[in-house]
């Protein structure tokens, strides 16, 4: 019974791999039309490509580290 449990940390880690794509996928959609909204400050970083793909990076680090039927040994 102790085995079949599943951690919590792998639905952390899809709720930041989802997050992190969705961030990312719309910042490369920003990045590419050049659609900003008016008044945004440095949008020469793309900030939300950075922050999109580092989530989606630490989510899958938390999928594979924390997935079910993996030996924590």
């Amino acid at each position: 019974m102790h085995g079949s449990r599943i951690p919590i940390w792998f639905f952390i880690g899809v709720l930041l791999t989802v997050y992190g794509v969705l961030i990312l996928g719309y910042g490369i959609y920003e990045t590419v039309s050049g659609n900003y909204p008016p008044q945004v400050q440095m949008t020469d970083l793309h900030t939300p490509v950075w922050w999109g793909g580092l989530l989606a990076v630490i989510g899958l680090f938390y999928l594979v580290k924390f997935r079910p039927g993996r030996s924590t040994k």
